[in-house]
């Protein structure tokens, strides 16, 4: 059986062009406008848009819903689904759900614990690990069955993803991380947002000693930054976040009402810079609440106009 996938992601992937992929939140309520309106900012500018499953364990719209909007607009949504909230069964339905609206992207993810939500007494469910969860997609999609053992009809056809973390303690295992993400079944990895460039770049040797750079498609994951604030914060409170001091002085050091103009600016120099990077096959950019910044971002790094396939 073919692992090719009608996926537009994978065809730029494969064509060799550097792919660029956002993401949208969706929202706290039922409007679908609230996840559209964010799409229609950016579409133009990236090949697939990735869609939150209730991101730091706080309940919005489903993510499955959210990347119908997506599909129903002509786009190319990635559905992101963690396994925290969902069982096997439910994982495998939802599964379903997707391959069922021709939804060709998905990112297997573990999800934040429910104690940084909004619901804290909320039971976690992780009855497979994220490396389950690709693994199962894999298996759904290369050989037609469900965990159980019985066929499917109609399997799903969908480029699979991961996400790694270059930056978390202990740095030693993250490359043997990435290895085993890749033997579960990753086809493609967005990293966390990338501010320690350096550090970054080792990962990526580390990765490209072993090969692995050759086995995957990695998708740098850029933020722009709003405010120093905003770089403090991440430095000082978000777990496996690497923001080094000269970059918090950097933003610190311009009048408050330009730093948005030197967040972005940040931003397009990482991407300019780790285009020269081998094994970098792409940029994730999560402008968080900010998409309307993506379009310029894009354009100044060089990466518009998109590809088409």
């Amino acid at each position: 059986m073919s692992t090719k996938t009608p996926s537009k992601l994978e065809k730029i992937l494969d064509s060799g062009a550097l792919a660029v992929t956002s993401e949208c939140g969706p929202p706290r309520g039922s409007d679908p406008a609230a996840i559209t309106r964010k799409a229609e900012m950016i579409k133009d500018y990236v090949d697939a848009i990735n869609i939150t499953d209730n991101q730091t364990s706080v309940t919005r719209l489903c993510s499955l819903a959210a990347c119908i909007h997506l599909k129903q607009m002509g786009l190319e949504p990635v559905l992101q689904m963690v396994v925290r909230d969902r069982n096997r069964i439910a994982v495998q339905s939802d599964i379903l759900g997707a391959a069922s609206f021709d939804i060709y992207n998905m990112l297997c993810l573990s999800g934040d614990h429910q104690q940084f939500g909004d619901n804290p007494q909320g039971q976690n469910v992780f009855d497979l690990d994220s490396m389950q969860l690709l693994q199962t997609v894999r298996r759904m999609r290369d050989e037609g069955k469900f965990l159980g053992g019985d066929d499917i009809q109609r399997p799903p056809r969908m480029l699979v993803g991961a996400a790694a973390n270059p930056f978390a303690d202990p740095f030693e295992i993250r490359v043997p991380r990435l290895a085993k993400k890749i033997a579960a079944g990753a086809e493609f990895i967005q990293t966390q947002c990338i501010y320690n460039l350096e550090k970054f770049e080792e990962w990526m040797k580390l990765a490209r000693d072993r090969g692995l750079h050759e086995k995957v498609h990695i998708l740098a994951g850029v933020t722009p930054f709003k405010s120093a604030g905003m770089a403090k914060y991440m430095k000082n409170r978000v777990p496996g976040m690497d923001v080094p001091d000269d970059v918090v002085k950097r933003m610190s050091g311009v009048p408050k009402e330009n730093q948005p103009q030197e967040g972005i600016d940040i931003c397009v120099e990482t991407i300019t810079r780790l285009q020269e990077c081998e094994g970098v096959r792409g940029f994730h950019i999560m402008a968080i609440e900010w998409e309307e910044k993506v379009p310029e971002i894009v354009e100044r790094s060089g990466l518009y106009p998109r590809p088409q396939v």
